[in-house]
């Protein structure tokens, strides 16, 4: 029986699915360190919307990157406010304001806020059968966090789509499950 491939190209096979493993695998989002989690001053870290708080000693993954983008992206959405004095922390990152939690806004984890690349884009956000647009207007911090900075909660996960009351509204989830589902987004 006679061989389909000469031996240089059995050669080349080999160092292009190679080639496409090491792609496949430098495209997942591995952590890029960790931070040890240090106690919140009294009051001094915001449990609105049933948000953690660091514990003192434990280590928190932080990443850089986000999982690939695809046409229709998993995501967990997660509740946050971005009304001064909410579980957001300071003013958002994209205006260096707070909006309203009746507004449709979001933060995208690190990777995919892209250094502030979506900042004021409009992105979909599709669970329990409907959709929404909201706008990006603030980074959830994979990089850092358990300082006043971040109200003393961990590093967001490399994952997140951290919502306003608002998205939650129209995505129709009942109050009492809100604080973490499995979605998918897109840019709008």
């Amino acid at each position: 029986m006679k061989s389909f491939f000469s031996n240089g190209s059995i050669v080349l096979l080999v160092i292009l699915l190679s080639t496409i493993c090491l792609v496949a695998e430098a495209q997942q989002c591995r952590p890029s360190g960790k931070i040890r989690g240090r106690k919140a001053p009294a009051g001094q870290c915001n449990k609105e919307n049933d948000s953690d708080c660091c514990v003192a000693g434990k280590m928190y993954p932080t990443y850089t990157c986000s999982p690939p983008l695809s046409g229709s992206t998993k995501a967990y959405l997660t509740l946050n406010s971005f009304e001064a004095g909410g579980d957001g922390g300071g003013p958002s990152e994209c205006d260096n304001k707070y909006h309203n939690d009746n507004t449709p806004v979001v933060a995208l984890s690190t990777g995919w806020y892209n250094h502030g690349g979506r900042c004021h884009n409009n992105i979909t956000i599709s669970a329990n059968g409907r959709s929404v647009v909201a706008m990006v207007v603030d980074e959830c911090d994979s990089t850092e966090g358990c300082d006043a900075d971040h109200d003393y909660q961990p590093p967001c996960p490399n994952n997140i789509v951290d919502a306003s009351k608002a998205v939650w509204k129209a995505l129709g989830v009942p109050k009492d499950n809100w604080g973490g589902l499995d979605i998918t987004w897109s840019d709008a």
